[in-house]
């Protein structure tokens, strides 16, 4: 490289400049299609004689300013999110504070609606702000660790996720306008949301500029700016404020819009801005020209496409390969609370401990099949409709925890990372991906059929974690945020599927909650024996998750091969997950829980590890199973809802812990 190359500063400015020329040719594209003078026109002085004029007045030149504002509200957003933290991957998706708003608009459209004539983004900003303190709250005894901060914010989306779930389902009438419009939709019928947004992000863009040069003293270490009479808990404060407040507005006029935040700081400091003030100005105008440019070419291909495609669901689609690339070059330092795990406390007699656990299991399952809220005495009378009903639940509920829960105690042993699950990783996501993809794509797949396809996507996500992270040797941070991009993708996938009007939408939304409602008794019967077969296949391999989570020198030394171990070993993930993932949906946390409450209890040594983790799993589903059934009754929350309402605060209280 010569010395003049070395001495010329890289600028966004060419990339920025390249964006507008595509956005100016789209538009011009889509204008010269019908007479690009009267689109011109049309955007001051439009004919009320023509209908054309008149849609793109109020619809097409208001959405495109939407566009641009919305853009650039949340990459302003994220800059600032990045700045306070220190930490390339906080943005209003990955830290929650999106999903925490779109709760909260969703709960105050069920239950206080007044509230959202007060403000929309008053709302919103209070969703955010519970979501982004619940963060701190978790990560703050961590030392803001990145990649605590980052799991910390996926765990509280999937939670909020949930939740959102529990909502939908017993309100979908009321909520069914919410689903486009929570994926980010940026359709306009008039310029009153554009004006509306406008003056608050200019308000909060005046506010991040006025903090410019305090939070520029962020770049340096704690002692170095307190030494310089910085009050760094106000100055966080005051920018993380400022971040959730342009959040807040911009969920609450367009909804989710996803990995703007994210991708727009980050390609502007890859481009070359470097200071704080660089990267505000760029990330501000990348952001607008990124949302734009992506929103124009939804539409030039809409009419194409069989199903509505929002907006924020495709910036997140194409988010979660950006966030994959710059995972391998993110400098990413070992914390405490990310070290390779030992494997707690040796239970002296484990076979006692397992029998117990076997007890409690099938003391569970006569509970689910006797008690219930109605027909409480069908055993004294012979009611056996009534046993023909709970037992498939059961036994779907039962093989289903088994299955999650050997695979998360195998990809836990295998990464040597207590965090680690199929959930956490993305299998999870990628099997659901494959999943609805064949009930969309596919004539009536049966269920081997979605078995393969499911067994296929879970390979593939598995694929795609191998592939980002060979280099790094399987370090455990680097292999929970390809988790974090995955699950996005699955995230937008879903987004798509239920904004599209499907009929067929219900249906993945039934299983995506986890409910074992439509579980007759040949599936539950297959999804039991599949835990049992699985079950045993894996005790050959204790061995070698006996010597795993002591290092790869160590089992190398030992004989073992370790790319054939591994590829082994997440082969058997991949069909447990999707086998799994198949009843009871994606979420369920099942896969992170059991395998920590069985070490927790005691069982060290592999094979009592898998006894111990399936025998919990299946107590765990059976229980949520039946407490879904109860606690609304007649109405009911899904078993895989429970179970991650539960898996979830587990993980929340984890994360809590100062390890």
């Amino acid at each position: 490289m010569s010395t003049a190359n070395l001495a010329r500063p890289r600028t966004p400015a060419l990339l920025c400049l390249g964006l507008v020329i595509a956005l100016l040719g789209l538009a011009g594209a889509s204008l010269t299609g019908h007479d690009l003078t009267a689109g011109l026109s049309a955007l001051f002085q439009p004919s009320l004689q023509d209908t054309e004029s008149l849609v793109r007045h109020y619809a097409w030149w208001p959405r495109l300013a939407m566009a641009l504002l919305a853009g650039s509200g949340l990459a302003l957003a994220g800059v600032l999110m990045q700045q306070v933290l220190r930490n390339p991957l906080a943005a209003p998706t990955t830290l929650g504070v999106a999903s925490g708003a779109n709760l909260a608009l969703m709960a105050a459209t069920l239950l206080a609606p007044g509230l959202l004539v007060i403000g929309r983004e008053w709302v919103a900003l209070a969703g955010g702000s519970g979501a982004m303190a619940l963060v701190f709250a978790l990560t703050w005894r961590r030392g803001l660790s990145p990649v605590v901060v980052v799991l910390a914010g996926l765990v509280v989306n999937l939670y909020f996720g949930a939740l959102g779930m529990v909502l939908l389902l017993f309100h979908q009438e009321a909520l069914k306008g919410l689903l486009v419009w929570g994926a980010g939709s940026l359709a306009q019928n008039g310029w009153g949301d554009a004006a509306f947004l406008a003056p608050r992000l200019a308000l909060g863009g005046v506010a991040a500029w006025l903090l410019l040069r305090p939070l520029a003293v962020l770049e340096l270490d704690d002692a170095s700016a307190k030494s310089l009479g910085v009050s760094l808990k106000h100055l966080r404060l005051a920018g993380l404020g400022v971040a959730v407040f342009l959040t807040g507005c911009v969920v609450s006029v367009v909804g989710v819009i996803g990995f703007i935040g994210l991708a727009a700081p980050n390609i502007v400091r890859l481009a070359g801005a470097r200071r704080l003030g660089e990267r505000l100005l760029w990330s501000t105008l990348l952001g607008a020209l990124l949302l734009a440019t992506t929103d124009l070419l939804l539409q030039r291909f809409a009419g194409t496409l069989p199903t509505l495609i929002p907006t924020g669901a495709t910036t997140a689609a194409l988010g979660a390969p950006l966030l994959l690339w710059l995972i391998p070059r993110l400098k990413l330092e070992q914390r405490p609370g990310t070290a390779a795990p030992t494997f707690g406390r040796r239970h002296p007699v484990p076979g006692r401990l397992a029998a117990m656990m076997a007890i409690a299991a099938l003391a569970m399952a006569v509970i689910a099949l006797l008690v219930g809220q109605g027909r409480a005495g069908w055993l004294l009378t012979g009611d056996w409709a009534v046993l023909e009903w709970r037992l498939p639940r059961l036994l779907a509920a039962a093989g289903s925890g088994v299955l999650l829960a050997v695979a998360g105690t195998l990809i836990q042993r295998l990464t040597a990372n207590s965090m680690a699950s199929p959930e956490i990783l993305g299998i999870s996501g990628g099997s659901a991906i494959a999943l609805i993809s064949a009930i969309f794509l596919l004539p009536v797949p049966g269920n081997l059929t979605l078995v393969v396809v499911g067994t296929g996507g879970a390979l593939a996500a598995l694929g795609v974690l191998l592939l980002v992270n060979r280099r790094s040797g399987f370090r455990p941070e680097r292999l929970l945020l390809s988790g974090v991009a995955i699950t996005a993708l699955f995230d937008a996938v879903r987004a798509i599927v239920l904004a599209g009007g499907d009929p067929r939408g219900q249906q993945v939304i039934a299983w995506l909650s986890g409910s074992t409602y439509y579980v007759d008794l040949p599936a539950a019967l297959a999804v039991a024996g599949a835990a049992i077969v699985l079950v045993l296949i894996s005790q050959p391999f204790t061995r070698w998750l006996d010597i795993l989570p002591l290092g790869a020198p160590t089992a190398r030394s030992l004989g073992i091969e370790l790319d054939r171990a591994r590829l082994s070993l997440l082969l058997l993930v991949a069909l447990l997950t999707a086998s799994a993932t198949l009843v009871v949906g994606p979420l369920s946390f099942v896969g992170l829980l059991a395998p920590h409450m069985a070490r927790l209890l005691g069982f060290a040594r592999a094979r009592m590890h898998l006894a111990g983790a399936a025998l919990i799993g299946a107590l765990l589903m059976v229980a949520a199973d039946w407490l879904g059934r109860q606690l609304l009754f007649p109405e009911e929350i899904p078993a895989g809802l429970v179970a991650s309402l539960v898996g979830g605060t587990y993980f929340l209280w984890g994360l809590r812990r100062p390890h």
